[in-house]
């Protein structure tokens, strides 16, 4: 027997046998997950792709939750994964921006990019970004001071090119010398 269609792709194989209680978990869940993704993320498109990377997720970790309320877990890695997508639209969206302080927050590593976003902009505290980041406290406070850091710098450097005095050559060129 043939295993691929006529153009050469793989023909569709009998789906994973999923827990049964995990597919009644997903079909009593997932409209109100993906009301949540779209009201953080705009378009259905990227809310059914958070919700479904959310289920995913939730999927590989069934059994470590089994005998824990499901609701409650599949909740916080539905929440991890919006905001996580919702903060790479805003660091590619930051990147174009005329804005200069927004331009070097988006050239941030993710995980100071993160960090800055959710204590300065979202105004949560450091106990809830560790939560959202899946790391301690002093990580989180670690990845803030790094990007503080690394804004400071960029934002310096472009300060000092606009300040910089035109050196004599450039000066004698305006002049029409």
């Amino acid at each position: 027997m043939n295993d691929s269609h006529e153009e050469g792709s793989p023909s569709v194989r009998v789906p994973l046998s999923l827990p049964l209680e995990f597919e009644r978990h997903y079909i009593c869940n997932q409209e109100a997950y993906h009301q949540y993704a779209l009201a953080h993320l705009k378009t259905p498109q990227a809310a059914e792709e958070a919700v479904h990377r959310a289920f995913l997720e939730t999927l590989r970790l069934w059994d470590r939750i089994e005998g824990k309320n499901h609701q409650q877990q599949t909740w916080a890695i539905v929440r991890r994964v919006v905001i996580s997508q919702a903060l790479m639209g805003a660091q590619a969206r930051l990147i174009n921006s005329d804005n200069r302080v927004h331009q070097a927050l988006a050239k941030l590593p993710p995980k100071q990019f993160d960090a800055i976003v959710l204590r300065y902009w979202m105004k949560k505290d450091t106990k809830d970004i560790a939560w959202y980041m899946g790391i301690v406290p002093s990580t989180v406070d670690h990845h803030c001071r790094k990007g503080r850091e690394r804004l400071i710098q960029a934002l310096s450097r472009h300060v000092q090119k606009k300040t910089e005095k035109p050196n004599r050559k450039n000066r004698n060129k305006r002049r029409g010398s």
